[in-house]
């Protein structure tokens, strides 16, 4: 079914007086198209690796950019330090990534992608390059390179938006959470 012929098959609501029309919503349209690609929605992924999404995320992070931290694994991603350090625990008891330097000596821990976890991270990388190709398949590169940058945008300004708003609480003597903290940290980050 299309687009249009989903968006035709469910009418607005009659019963409230402006309803809010989500196929034209863009954060909405973002959000329903991130939960068709998360990673383990797609049966081969799960079965592969039998890992969460978040676990799937930071191990391709510490494969594409290790050794990393935890902090620049959260960043990457904007998924939260804690869900990061669980998955980072989850990951070295499987032994799929390991240290990188001395946790004992090193305020930072940074870990890297083990030797058992390469070939599990080499294949879900090559299935990840079949599906991009797959979603991608009638967009031109010129398309596609739009979409990147477009995004890019959405992203950073959807992180300022959310930091300004914690900023905005947290100057008003409002108590804000860990996670409004590491957006506002985020922010001043991708400002630089």
């Amino acid at each position: 079914m299309s687009n249009k012929a989903r968006q035709s098959a469910f009418e607005l609501s009659k019963n409230i007086e402006q309803p809010y029309d989500l196929y034209n919503h863009v954060p909405y349209r973002i959000a329903v198209a991130s939960n068709l690609l998360a990673m383990d929605r797609d049966a081969y992924i799960k079965n592969l690796t039998g890992l969460e999404t978040r676990e799937i995320r930071v191990l391709l992070n510490i494969g594409s950019y290790g050794p990393i931290n935890a902090a620049d694994i959260a960043y990457q991603s904007r998924l939260d330090p804690y869900s990061v350090n669980r998955a980072i625990n989850t990951l070295m008891k499987l032994e799929l990534i390991c240290a990188d330097n001395d946790h004992s000596k090193q305020r930072s821990k940074f870990v890297k992608i083990s030797e058992q976890g390469l070939p599990l991270y080499e294949q879900v990388v090559a299935h990840m390059r079949e599906r991009e190709k797959n979603v991608l398949k009638d967009i031109s590169e010129d398309e596609k390179q739009l979409l990147l940058s477009l995004l890019e945008k959405i992203e950073l300004r959807a992180e300022a938006a959310l930091a300004q708003s914690a900023q905005l609480l947290e100057s008003q003597g409002h108590t804000i959470t860990r996670d409004q903290k590491e957006l506002i940290r985020w922010h001043k980050r991708s400002a630089k």
